[in-house]
């Protein structure tokens, strides 16, 4: 069987090539020649434990190409980004530009599948378009939606060991998804109906965002009332029935910080914890850049120098060289932007180099820094030993004081 997954990116690489390692034939098609270039060589263009063994491994049997643009196959899967525009509102164009880059090479019998997260109906809008452009392919190819569940870091477990929700647009086309992602999806595959299958996607985000925002509104209180939070989350969590998340600096990624407003664009009157939740979560991270700007004045007060900080992490979750949407990147930029000439030393172990920030070691910057800024709890942050010696504001539990 042939392939074709439209977007390699964190998920839609992953995805091609464990479906490449279970024997199918995959053409990976992404917009970025680099991406393309690299993939072809069996070179990772993102950070994801495991996986480049993996890829050079399904490039050199051949079941793996990248592509610029797609070929003749009898699947195709989009898996390109959803962000949203203007006012947080949806933008399936990518989704829609995608569809269009294989209408020409639909045929009769074929599996079309929308795994981007999508707002309610993108699965039927995209169905109306293949069918307007190709009307004689009307009820004889399967479409559905199948959205991705996995967590940056644990990708290759995830994709064959989790269960999926797969919803068609008819029972068929939910039959048709359900033969293909067992080819390589150990978990169970869950039938529904494209729409329940959208919102189930959104659902799942929204509630882990409402979760992160009640920890993050009781570290708010917690610091107005002299109060640890970590240690008031973890004697709450003694209850049987109690799980609170922990509490950072806001949330970001493709997923959890986008989401929400998905639901809340679409449904504003129904969806007001939603709404409230992705306010506190956003609301954190400006919290946060201000606690930062005030310890700085305060040290210059005592000093009568400027402090050098280190903003620790720019990505959006530890572990991962992801900086989609992340709170951290958001609070660095504004700490820096409020007081241009201070020494501010920004750290991410999991990224080379970037574009506008010039990355500092995490080692020499903790070792040089005044205020310590820790803003993701990547794991060689935890080698870092407390010190009363620097003023150390910490936003996502690396020392739980």
């Amino acid at each position: 069987m042939k392939a074709c997954f439209m977007g390699l990116g964190y998920i839609g690489l992953p995805t091609a090539i464990i479906a490449a390692k279970h024997g199918i034939k995959v053409t990976g098609v992404d917009i970025n020649p680099s991406v393309v270039e690299l993939t072809n060589q069996g070179k990772l263009h993102i950070v994801e434990p495991g996986l480049e063994a993996y890829l050079q491994e399904v490039v050199k049997t051949g079941n793996l190409k990248a592509s610029l643009k797609p070929e003749t196959c009898e699947a195709y899967f989009m898996v390109v980004p959803t962000p949203f525009k203007g006012n947080h509102e949806p933008d399936i164009s990518y989704v829609e530009a995608a569809t269009r880059s294989v209408l020409p090479l639909l045929k009769a019998g074929d599996l079309y599948v929308i795994e981007s997260t999508s707002p309610i109906g993108t699965t039927e809008k995209m169905r109306d378009l293949i069918y307007g452009e190709r009307p004689e392919l009307k009820d004889k190819i399967y479409i559905a939606y199948c959205p991705e569940r996995v967590l940056p870091g644990n990708v290759i477990y995830e994709l064959v060991h989790n269960d999926r929700v797969i919803g068609g647009i008819d029972e068929e086309s939910t039959n048709k998804a359900i033969e293909f992602y067992s080819q390589f999806v150990q978990g169970t595959l869950h039938r529904t109906n494209a729409r329940t299958a959208e919102m189930c996607k959104l659902t799942e985000n929204s509630s882990r965002d409402v979760q992160i925002a009640f920890a993050n509104e009781l570290s708010l209180i917690c610091d107005k009332a002299g109060i640890n939070v970590w240690e008031l989350i973890n004697l709450a969590n003694k209850h049987p029935r109690v799980n609170i998340l922990q509490p950072g600096c806001g949330v970001g990624g493709h997923c959890i910080a986008v989401d929400p407003y998905f639901i809340t664009a679409d449904f504003p009157m129904e969806s007001k914890i939603i709404a409230n939740a992705r306010e506190i979560n956003n609301y954190k991270a400006f919290w946060c850049a201000e606690k930062v700007q005030n310890e700085m004045l305060k040290f210059e007060l005592k000093h009568h120098r400027k402090p050098i900080i280190a903003m620790m992490g720019l990505a959006f979750k530890p572990n991962i060289d992801d900086l989609r949407e992340s709170p951290a990147k958001y609070i660095t930029t504004k700490v820096m932007q409020s007081c241009s000439n201070a020494d501010i030393l920004v750290v991410e172990p999991n990224v080379q180099e970037h574009k506008v920030f010039k990355l500092t070691g995490y080692k020499e910057a903790y070792g040089r820094a005044d205020i310590v800024v820790m803003l993701v709890a990547h794991d060689v942050f935890k080698t870092l030993s407390w010190t009363d010696q620097k003023v150390i504001l910490d936003f996502c539990g690396i020392y739980k004081k």
